[in-house]
């Protein structure tokens, strides 16, 4: 029989190691039966991902496989395919279901759980650290309330490579391992309109310390289970934070302080290149700090701070761009909420959440100094200017990621009072309008270069630093909506060579690059108001 035809079973896949604490340490739902339900005080459900009809290996992360210990050779077996497919289990493995809750869209939404994912275990990584593996789209868990548990390939791809984008970026994030179609037809009404189609079916392989979320803590506490609560923050204490002492009320505050200030550095990296999440529930919130559930996520094109990528939320935009600092900040409000019960007290829990806008903005500071170059944002000049900055480039359709890039090009040697239009020709390439450019906002622009000018020479930087600060904190090449649905498109196809290319581009993300120049362009004028490259939906 070929394996496919086989019931699941345990075969040993060369260079995994595994170290099932999460499933070894905490109580798993006694109910053994594959139903949806309210599963009580228990931390996950066992179970098995759906066998798929024809899986088929798309691509795989190589900085991702050699983190997990498997080399590209046997990544490329049917073996390999066939377990991370969800069709076969290798030796050490336990799969399972995450029972958690979450607020949705600012309203709680009581039991979630890993509804589409199923985690096949933790690994010990080749640097000796703990991964755990899941697979996204593995079929139907306890948690799947109405849905099948499927993915579908457009929503897959946009997970693999946007996960490993956000890496080579530098911004703290989970990786995705590899990519796999199934082979099976899933049915998705893509935008909640009453038009249903089917699409290929597509399952991804996440990697990260954790997969745990600030609605695991707010579950128990919304059920008045504290034992529980206490549990699992014994757990990720123990487990993730053991500097921080023993167990107690207070290492729980000081646990929820490190969450604190690693939430606000991965906020500031998302507004630093123009990421917006789309969908920032707690239940897609990462204790580690890590950007965590690529939905509908999207990047800024235009600059444009109240621009969301996701349709669910176009009529009120909690999760557009600018709000989300202010949605980070609530989110982790409702974590210390969670934790009070444990903690015993508000104050300390309030202290620590009191410190997140101050860590968000140092962060912020440091980043936008280095996006334009400058030793620092200390000086009101230097705050004035990043302030004009963004109403400038809210003022007209300027592209932010071209933008700061073509800034660095502006030459600072240059005296202020001498700046022409030429000076500021390099910027001109941001602009979706040339009129806007050459039109009225020019003299703005022209201004707004003076001071930056007046403000770079006073901060002391010189050139040759300048340009290799601002390059390394203003990336060339981003995931373009766009660019994402063109790699769509050609899979769909079955052309897959696009995944890999792009791929490629995206590990480096701050060189020049000038054979892929094209991949860097502003958002065509198709690309404007398609589905895929404007607005997007949870639907995968």
């Amino acid at each position: 029989m070929d394996l496919i035809d086989q019931p699941l079973e345990f075969v040993p896949l060369e260079g995994l190691r595994f170290d099932n604490r999460f499933s070894s340490q905490l109580p798993a739902d006694p109910e053994i039966e594959n139903k949806v339900r309210q599963v009580q005080r228990s931390f996950f459900s066992r179970v098995h991902p759906t066998r798929t009809a024809n899986p088929k290996l798309l691509a795989t992360s190589k900085e991702v496989l050699d983190m997990v210990g498997i080399s590209e050779a046997e990544a490329s077996s049917e073996y390999f395919s066939q377990v991370f497919s969800g069709n076969a289990l290798t030796d050490g493995m336990d799969p399972h279901a995450a029972c958690y809750g979450g607020h949705q869209f600012g309203n709680w939404a009581g039991q979630l759980g890993d509804g589409r994912a199923i985690n096949l275990g933790e690994v010990l990584g080749t640097e000796g650290d703990h991964l755990m593996l899941q697979l996204k789209g593995a079929g139907r868990t306890p948690y799947s309330r109405s849905g099948d548990g499927r993915a579908v390939l457009r929503s897959s791809i946009r997970e693999f490579l946007c996960s490993e984008a956000m890496y080579h970026l530098g911004v703290p994030t989970t990786r995705a391992l590899s990519l796999c179609t199934t082979g099976d037809q899933v049915m998705r009404d893509m935008f909640y309109d009453g038009n249903p189609a089917y699409e290929i079916g597509a399952v991804v392989c996440r990697v990260a310390p954790s997969f745990i979320r600030f609605g695991n803590f707010e579950i128990f506490t919304s059920r008045g289970q504290i034992e529980e609560l206490e549990s699992l923050l014994k757990f990720v204490i123990e487990n993730y934070y053991p500097h921080l002492g023993e167990p107690s009320p207070e290492t729980y505050v000081e646990f929820f302080r490190r969450v604190v200030d690693a939430t606000a550095e991965m906020i500031a990296h998302w507004q630093r290149v123009g990421y917006v999440h789309g969908v920032m529930n707690t239940d897609n919130m990462s204790i580690h700090g890590l950007t965590i559930d690529y939905g509908p996520y999207g990047w800024i094109d235009n600059f444009d701070a109240d621009w969301t990528p996701n349709t669910t939320d176009r009529a009120h935009k909690r999760y557009r761009f600018g709000n989300q600092p202010a949605v980070a900040h609530w989110n982790l409000a409702q974590l210390a909420n969670a934790l009070v019960p444990a903690v015993h007290e508000v104050d300390p829990l309030q202290a620590a959440l009191d410190e997140f806008m101050p860590s968000f903005n140092s962060y912020w500071a440091e980043m936008m100094a280095s996006k334009l170059g400058l030793a620092s944002l200390a000086s009101d000049p230097a705050n004035e200017l990043v302030a004009e900055l963004f109403d400038l480039l809210h003022a007209t359709e300027t592209d932010m990621t071209i933008f700061f890039r073509r800034l660095v090009d502006i030459d600072i040697s240059t005296e202020p009072e001498l700046a022409t239009v030429e000076t500021i020709l390099p910027l001109e390439e941001a602009y979706y309008v040339p009129s806007d450019f050459h039109g009225n906002s020019q003299g703005r622009l022209l201004s707004w270069v003076k001071n930056y000018l007046h403000v770079s020479q006073l901060s002391g930087v010189e050139a040759a630093e300048r340009s290799l600060m601002m390059k390394a904190a203003n990336p060339k090449f981003v995931l373009r909506n766009y660019l994402a649905q063109l790699v769509i498109d050609a899979a769909e196809n079955e052309d897959i060579s696009m995944i890999h290319e792009v791929l490629d581009v995206l590990r480096n993300p701050y060189d020049e690059q000038p054979d892929y120049d094209h991949w860097a362009a502003k958002r065509p004028d198709w690309a404007r108001h398609r589905p895929g490259c404007s607005m997007l939906s949870c639907s995968s």
